[in-house]
């Protein structure tokens, strides 16, 4: 089995694929630089050992970071509790299978080449691709599969976090879809902003890049906080929760270390 490891901003996720791509178990902890490869190993191995996930049959791992300073402990945490040495998707030795098409391909984060991956593997024809993550994202993949580039855009928990802390009197708030646009409290028009102009900037952001793209797209929308707007506008098409953890596996499948038996 594989250990698939996406360390974002805010939370680095865990995940087992067995061989045949299914997902055995999935744990989510929070980012913190401070935590050791050790720390890591023994809440892993609990957490796998409760949801009666086998440690022992883990025999390889790839990891995808936006965070370089948590890489060392991870790398630790596969080589100490899973003797394996992992790949690392940034790694210009690997091959993702598709064709980054930017001034300096090194420059984009691996989630979001993961995500392209995964979604030129899983859906057919142009495809946009938005992450709600710390930052919301918003990435190209032409019916090549090749990663043509995109936007960034602060996420709605930063949003909200920057408001907060940039106005004396506004307090902090919880991201949810308010029932009605027109805020009759200073919370709820706090929660209309946050929520409706992220709408709005979701709306406006496709419609300018499908018009500057020349081509129609299919919208694929990943993070926690997809199925939420996938209800509220008919920009997005599919939501895919899994699609950074599917693409981690399919980039491990495409490198993984040939066994002696396939290299004699």
């Amino acid at each position: 089995m594989m250990l698939a490891i996406d360390s974002g901003n805010t939370n680095i996720v865990f995940a087992i694929f067995r061989d045949d791509g299914t997902i055995a178990g999935q744990w989510r902890a929070a980012t913190n630089v401070n935590r050791t490869a050790d720390e890591f190993g023994i809440w892993l191995r609990q957490l796998m050992d409760v949801d009666g996930v086998d440690r022992t049959k883990v025999d390889c791992a790839i990891i995808a970071t936006v965070v370089p300073a948590n890489l060392i402990n991870l790398k630790g945490l596969c080589r100490k509790y899973f003797s394996c040495e992992p790949l690392v998707v940034g790694d210009p030795a690997l091959d993702l299978g598709i064709k980054v098409m930017l001034d300096n391909p090194r420059e984009v984060g691996a989630d979001r080449l993961c995500n392209a991956v995964a979604a030129h593997l899983s859906y057919k024809g142009a495809l946009l691709v938005l992450d709600f993550g710390t930052a919301t994202t918003f990435d190209v993949v032409d019916g090549e599969g090749n990663y043509r580039g995109g936007v960034i855009y602060p996420g709605l928990n930063l949003s909200l976090e920057a408001l907060h802390m940039g106005a004396a009197q506004l307090p902090r708030v919880a991201v949810e879809k308010p029932d009605k646009i027109i805020g009759t409290s200073t919370v709820g028009a706090m929660k209309s902003g946050i929520f409706w102009g992220h709408v709005s900037i979701i709306e406006g952001i496709a419609k300018r890049i499908e018009k500057e793209f020349g081509a129609p797209f299919t919208v694929i929308a990943t993070g926690g906080l997809a199925p939420m707007f996938d209800e509220t506008t008919d920009v997005i098409d599919h939501s895919d929760l899994d699609l950074t953890l599917r693409g981690l596996y399919a980039i491990h499948r495409r490198n993984r270390p040939l066994t002696p038996l396939q290299q004699a």
